[in-house]
């Protein structure tokens, strides 16, 4: 019997509902026998839940007044808000499911909302990638240094992991992922307690120094957040208080400007 082809652009359309009952049958069956593909699709599907918990409520917003003044159509701006607010969503999950682009436009200084953005993105994140046990992070901190370095090429300036083993903390390793600017490097630490903690680092693309810790809190996850020069980092753990953060940011700003 021959083996049904399934293309990855099935799998995409099958993580967002999107398939028709038969072809989802059959790719139910293939997964079925790939694990690691089954378990990638799940995180798919997971990832999709966590980003329409964070902005379906975009689409309750109401349209500020200058806008629909400024359109002249006022009746028919709840419509085009709606659309908007859920292409942005789509554009989000499918980047989140595996697109990496470099920044083609400077990032504007980092607001209050600018900053809060960065916070939510680093909580879901957080909220993503911590409960994992098989998969947490792409590279282990067994490969550090290539860690260190194939993140600080793709973001387009040096990094590092902080050390946080004085402060009970080990890492686990990293990943990269998509931010609204270009990619993101995402470090994980650990505790003997099994405890996590992961550092979310984005590129500003201007020379910004408010390192002023500011804190956010999405659901359960807590993030501590801050800029110097042209980096963005958020610190975030669903798991330990609000003070034990704060230290643990204090150590990281400490690593990173000693």
């Amino acid at each position: 019997m021959t083996e049904a082809v399934i293309t990855e652009s099935e799998l995409q359309a099958y993580a967002d509902g999107r398939l028709d009952a038969e072809r989802g049958a059959a790719v139910e069956a293939w997964l079925a026998a790939r694990p690691e593909e089954a378990e990638r699709i799940t995180e798919y599907r997971r990832i999709t839940e966590e980003l329409r918990a964070a902005y379906d409520p975009v689409l309750d917003e109401p349209v500020p007044e200058r806008l629909a003044q400024a359109l002249g159509a006022r009746a028919r701006w709840p419509r085009y808000a709606a659309v908007a607010a859920w292409f942005a969503l789509g554009a989000a999950i499918g980047a989140l499911a595996g697109w990496q682009l470099h920044a083609t436009r400077p990032a504007a200084p980092l607001s209050a909302d600018i900053g809060l953005v960065m916070a939510r993105r680093a909580a879901i994140a957080h909220a993503t990638y911590s409960p994992e046990v098989r998969h947490p992070v792409e590279v282990g901190a067994d490969q550090e240094d290539h860690l260190v370095a194939w993140l600080s090429k793709r973001l387009g300036t040096p990094l590092r992991a902080p050390k946080l083993e004085t402060a009970g903390y080990s890492l686990v390793g990293g990943r990269l992922l998509p931010g609204e600017n270009g990619p993101v490097a995402h470090f994980m630490y650990q505790s003997n307690q099994g405890t996590r903690v992961t550092l979310y680092v984005r590129t500003e693309g201007v020379d910004n120094r408010e390192t002023a810790f500011r804190y956010a809190k999405e659901g359960n996850v807590r993030v501590f957040y801050w800029v110097d020069r042209k980096l963005g980092y958020a610190l975030s753990s669903a798991e330990t208080s609000k003070d034990e953060l704060f230290k643990l940011a204090n150590a990281v700003y400490q690593q990173l400007n000693p």
